[in-house]
């Protein structure tokens, strides 16, 4: 299967997740007269998405990523009247990423060691030095990353039954890489068409400007993996989503990003580990003693 092919799939997924999250903000409208407004634009779509991949790849910045501009543009459509300008957002929304600590391998995902839970523990303390009030977080549904949630909730003082589970951020391969991973060109695709989908959703699902409707800047938190945490850096700031293996994260390292109201994205912190010493450092598992 070419490269071309895996990237139509994950357009189809991310096609009908655009769907269902559309259909939120049109609220009470009609769902046939929206269905079919979306199968008589199908064409058009993937031809405005493929410019703006290659718009990206050149360097240049797509202003309506989060096709904020482009669900206003349906609203008017479906109801055929010219809506009111929508007033001007004024939020920030901080994203802020965290790597689960060392683990060992198992069947069920991984569990901490103990250096990962000390890594996790002074990750904790960090996240609590910040100052801030967490809105939302939300962790992989692996053990390891949950484990390492359950050690950071308790140095931010967060309520561990309002933290969400998300079956969309445990690890996996999100997009072939550029250059290529020490695989199998076999095995990468495997992984790509399993995981790939996805993880794209998980882009999806929480980066966006925030609606006028919130006065307030917000701070989501979110534990998870290397690999989703790259991609989703690579996808925010409109990089080549195959340079994510460019880069290497720590155990229980930091990433912040902001989103602003212009839709406008910045990084703030890219694997932050300060807060350990050096002793402290991984990023990858601990290797197998040999018996």
């Amino acid at each position: 299967m070419s490269i071309w092919i895996l990237r139509n799939c994950v357009f189809q997924a991310m096609k009908f997740q655009n769907i269902w999250r559309s259909l939120g903000a049109v609220g009470g409208g009609s769902l046939a007269t929206y269905v079919g407004l979306k199968l008589i634009e199908r064409n058009q779509t993937h031809e405005a998405y493929h410019e703006k991949q290659e718009m990206v790849g050149r360097g240049g910045w797509c202003h309506d990523w989060d096709q904020r501009q482009l669900v206003q543009q349906k609203l008017s459509s479906e109801s055929g009247i010219e809506h009111e300008q929508e007033p001007e957002a004024v939020a920030l929304r901080h994203i802020v990423l965290v790597r689960h600590g060392e683990y060992k391998a198992s069947p069920d995902g991984g569990h901490l060691t103990e250096l990962g839970r000390l890594q996790a523990h002074r990750t904790g303390q960090r996240l609590h030095e910040m100052g801030v009030t967490w809105d939302h977080v939300v962790a992989s549904t692996m053990s390891r990353a949950q484990e390492t949630a359950m050690i950071i909730l308790k140095q931010i003082n967060f309520d561990p039954l309002k933290m969400k589970r998300c079956e969309l951020l445990p690890e996996g391969t999100p997009c072939p890489a550029d250059p290529p991973q020490n695989r199998s060109v076999e095995s990468v695709e495997r992984a790509f068409r399993r995981d790939g989908p996805r993880i794209e959703a998980a882009f999806r699902r929480y980066f966006f400007r925030a609606s006028p409707e919130q006065k307030q800047d917000s701070y989501l938190l979110v534990i998870g993996h290397a690999n989703v945490i790259r991609y989703l850096v690579c996808r925010a700031l409109q990089f080549s989503p195959e340079a994510w293996t460019r880069f290497t994260l720590h155990h229980g390292s930091i990433t912040w990003l902001t989103v602003w109201p212009t839709g406008y994205v910045t990084l703030r912190c890219l694997g932050d580990t300060g807060f350990m010493s050096i002793n402290e450092l991984t990023h990858r598992r601990p290797k197998e003693q040999v018996k």
